[in-house]
């Protein structure tokens, strides 16, 4: 199964990911982990990439989408993947499109998780880490996993705010890209759903990214099957 995993930034995606990798044996694969391992093993696609970043330039698509392929192509994606993080544009998505086909790989699923953009703002801005344990979920957003007042709902301890978490302007910059249906992430999440709809081998799901991570991985598995 080859997935394709859309969701903006504080939509649960992540969580959802993971729980498909578990479930179908496929690997979880995020562009940025393909940029550092490129980089930390020195390939030469890896160097190229790693001049644009030393600069603060965006890596061209020339080189991002032949480092995203090969990890596609790589042994433990003998049973497929899901793919999270890219692209992030229209324009990407059909050149992605382009050399998954010249690649011989089709594409099977096409996930979207749809999610107001104020709730997943503030499901950002309300995660906290407890002091003892990160994996603790505690957000002030979310009635299920509200903290005790200032400590953990878990064990007690005592939390604290990861300053990117807070920061507005960031957190409004990536939704801005994301949440762009004219060339942004969900203009690339539209182009494969409009292939979805002309060419019936290709799946395209909804996941309403609202209620509960149980709740949500019910829906997802229902719709994949």
């Amino acid at each position: 199964m080859r997935i394709l995993f859309f969701g903006p930034n504080g939509s649960g995606k992540g969580t959802q990911g993971s729980i498909v990798k578990g479930k179908y044996n496929i690997p979880h694969i995020e562009s940025g982990a393909i940029f550092r391992e490129n980089i930390s093993k020195g390939t030469e696609i890896g160097k190229k990439a790693k001049e644009y970043i030393d600069r603060g330039d965006l890596v061209p698509d020339e080189i991002t989408i032949p480092m995203i392929l090969g990890r596609l192509q790589a042994d433990d994606c003998g049973n497929g993947w899901l793919l999270d993080g890219f692209p992030r544009s229209k324009e990407q998505a059909i050149k992605l499109d382009e050399a998954l086909k010249e690649a011989g790989m089709a594409l099977d699923v096409v996930i979207e998780m749809i999610l107001d953009r104020q709730i997943a703002k503030n499901r950002i801005m309300g995660r906290r880490l407890c002091e003892n344990d990160n994996n603790h979920p505690n957000n002030i957003f979310i009635d299920a996993i509200k903290p005790d007042g200032d400590k953990c709902r878990v064990c007690g301890g005592a939390l604290s705010a990861r300053s990117d978490d807070q920061d507005e302007d960031a957190i409004d910059k990536r939704h801005n890209i994301y949440y762009d249906t004219d060339t942004g992430t969900l203009a690339s999440a539209y182009y494969f759903k409009a292939i979805a709809e002309k060419d019936g081998s290709l799946k395209y799901v909804t996941l309403n990214g609202e209620p509960s991570v149980p709740e949500v991985t019910e829906e997802l598995v229902g719709k994949l099957g």
